[in-house]
């Protein structure tokens, strides 16, 4: 069996129907969820791009011990690493611009980058002036090259997008799409496509952000948010901003959509597992912020992963699967390993232990004996001594019944009635004191199991209040 992932970055869960909302409308990927097999708790485990990623291809949860940085520092299982031995020519094709600088190519027989994502200054313009695209106060704080931002370096490296083949997402795809027409007869192979947007800078071309602004702002183009407070915008504004990343998750589904029909049209699906997720999504103005972590000025909370955050799709098709199902265990990054070796038939020899556990029985439709009755979502914790950081992001534990914060915005202890307040708008922790306790119990003996270090067991208890 061939693998085919593709993953899409920043990509929410409530993007897609009959996953959640549809916000953006793309019909392709909701025609995809009809054809296989929907997760409807798939949380990230590893918070953000890379920790997510490195979860996936080793099969680890590794927040408790590492941040973000080399995958070679991070274990010795890599999904392509492990395949090989069995066969499996394997490819990378993305333009995530994380990817190379975390060393995830090592592994693969091929590897192919696109060039220029998020102020990736690959090829410089110097003849022409970089210009202000978003007033400072209403964008990511950060000095690149020459005190730029990310939102200015990136329409000065990559010019203004008047077409849509001129898009990241158009033109990852099209590689994608060659590759598959030039390799389909090779037997297994394994393909990995890494599509960085709806991540920003969100510039798709203007007319498709018009189908989703009706508030008749014409000031900037709102590419990207600021990682603060959403109220630091108008309303206006802020419907603008939020328009800008739902084209480009428009244009995502799109390109998704080519290449699916490219392995329709190659007759793949009869001899491939085909599978589509995301790393995270992006607060687009709930809980009163935008981004996905605390790096802007003017904001002192704390930035706990809440559902609109933490919450992705997972969509995968297989011979072996039914169609136009759902499965409602709590899955997560670590659990793909194991369960693509299940789906594939194979012993795959793993140099590090893995933390994660197939659900390719519940994919089948088969119950599951032992069923994982939660989600933890968290990032990695700098202080040595286990203390937080001001402003960190915090986690965050996810079951049927709540949604669990130990360290709020405001450094409270949260609880969130999960059926009655899905996206964790209402506290209720002073009704549910004994539930709080429970669900923080749960947190430290997930981290008994994990034997995690002392120091990732401080970080997530409640802070002392008062």
């Amino acid at each position: 069996m061939n693998i085919i992932v593709v993953i899409a970055d920043t990509f929410r869960y409530d993007n897609i129907y009959p996953l959640g909302s549809g916000a953006v409308g793309g019909p392709h990927l909701e025609t995809f969820a009809q054809q296989g097999v929907s997760l409807n708790n798939f949380y990230t485990g590893s918070f953000p791009t890379i920790p997510q990623r490195t979860d996936f291809t080793t099969g680890r949860v590794g927040w408790p011990w590492y941040p973000w940085q080399s995958l070679l520092r991070s274990g010795r299982n890599h999904l392509p690493k492990l395949l090989a031995p069995h066969g499996y020519v394997s490819q990378l094709i993305g333009d995530c611009p994380h990817l190379i600088k975390a060393q995830f190519d090592l592994g693969f027989t091929g590897f192919h980058q696109v060039r220029g994502q998020e102020g990736d200054t690959h090829f410089l313009r110097l003849n022409h002036e970089i210009r202000e695209v978003i007033p400072p106060d209403k964008t990511r704080p950060g000095s690149h090259f020459r005190d730029h931002n990310l939102a200015d370096l990136h329409r000065w490296i990559n010019q203004y997008y008047q077409r849509e083949s001129q898009t990241f997402a158009y033109r990852t795809a099209s590689l994608a799409e060659e590759w598959l027409e030039e390799n389909y007869l090779q037997d297994p192979f394994f393909l990995w496509v890494d599509f960085f947007d709806p991540h920003e800078p969100w510039d798709p071309p203007e007319y498709l952000v018009r189908k989703y602004d009706d508030s008749g702002y014409d000031g900037p183009p709102l590419i990207h948010p600021n990682y603060g407070r959403a109220d630091v915008y108008t309303d206006a504004e802020l419907s603008n901003l939020r328009a800008h990343y739902l084209a480009e998750a428009f244009l995502v589904d799109r390109s998704v959509g080519r290449i699916l029909q490219k392995i329709e049209d190659l007759d793949l699906f009869n001899k491939s597992i085909v599978i589509f997720m995301s790393d995270h999504g992006m607060s687009t103005g709930e809980h009163n912020r935008t981004g996905k972590s605390n790096i802007g000025t003017g904001d002192s909370r704390y930035w706990p992963i809440f559902p609109e955050v933490a919450h992705c799709p997972f969509i995968i098709r297989a011979p072996q699967l039914p169609q136009d199902t759902a499965v409602s265990s709590y899955i997560q990054p670590c659990d793909i390993l194991p369960t693509l070796a299940e789906l594939v038939d194979l012993n795959l020899n793993y140099e590090d232990p893995i933390h994660g556990r197939s659900f390719a029985g519940p994919l089948r439709g088969e119950a599951d004996p032992n069923p994982r009755t939660f989600a933890v979502t968290a990032s990695f914790s700098v202080p040595a001594d286990g203390s937080v950081a001001d402003r960190s992001t915090t986690p965050v534990v996810y079951s049927d019944e709540w949604i669990y914060v130990p360290i709020g915005m405001e450094g409270e202890t949260a609880l969130f009635d999960r059926r009655a307040d899905p996206m964790a708008e209402t506290n209720v922790v002073g009704d549910h004191p004994a539930k709080a306790e429970a669900m923080q119990d749960l947190l430290n003996r997930y981290l008994a199991d994990l034997d995690a270090p002392e120091r990732a067991v401080k970080a997530v208890q409640p802070l002392a209040q008062g």
